[in-house]
């Protein structure tokens, strides 16, 4: 029986060979995607702290060229210094120069200043008192709008939503070759706790 089987039944069990392989090297591809997005993330995140720890130290009166170089050579930051914000601002005046406090004087329109929220707290902000699922695109133009003194771009903003996540403050969901974020349940329910309690 298996010698006749007919030419059209050996080209179904092709055209299913084919589309399974097919279908497993697009979900390959959607991985390894998703890991490079994560890494991006992660690479933005470490970019930011070295940033704030630069400008912390040079409001410290730490030469900034020798703070650049350490920062580069160090293979890790910690995140706990982040929140120091301008603490020891009023013993920068032993420095030669006059340094200016973080959030006054000049800023560039690309970053941030050192008490303002980062990408990754802003989308998941956003998200929470959003009513509904939002791609990475709505997402960018609304925080845009809202913080027109920053420079928004959909490949920052994407990289935080996936942080957020990978941190499972954030849930992606994907209607066709469209992806779109919402809150996780908790970051959800923290944010309306945080929403009642505020004037």
């Amino acid at each position: 029986m298996s010698a006749s089987t007919p030419p059209s039944s050996l080209t179904d069990d092709y055209t299913r060979r084919i589309a399974d392989d097919l279908l497993a090297n697009r979900g390959e591809q959607e991985r390894v995607r998703d890991e490079l997005t994560r890494l991006r993330a992660e690479l933005s995140q470490l970019e930011e702290s070295e940033h704030v720890l630069v400008k912390m130290q040079q409001v410290l009166g730490a030469d900034g060229a020798s703070a650049a170089k350490h920062g580069k050579e160090t293979t890790a930051v910690p995140k706990a210094r982040r929140t120091a914000g301008g603490a020891g601002t009023d013993k920068s005046s032993r420095g030669a120069e006059p340094s200016t406090a973080p959030g006054s004087g000049s800023t560039a329109t690309t970053g941030r200043n050192a008490g303002e929220p980062t990408w990754r707290e802003l989308t998941v902000q956003y998200l929470a008192g959003a009513d509904g699922p939002r791609s990475a695109a709505e997402v960018s133009a609304a925080l845009a709008e809202a913080h027109p003194h920053r420079q928004v771009q959909v490949t920052v903003v994407r990289s935080a939503l996936e942080q957020g996540v990978a941190q499972a403050r954030l849930e992606r969901s994907k209607q066709g070759r469209s992806v779109f974020y919402s809150p996780a349940p908790a970051a959800a329910a923290s944010f309306q706790e945080t929403a009642a309690e505020s004037p």
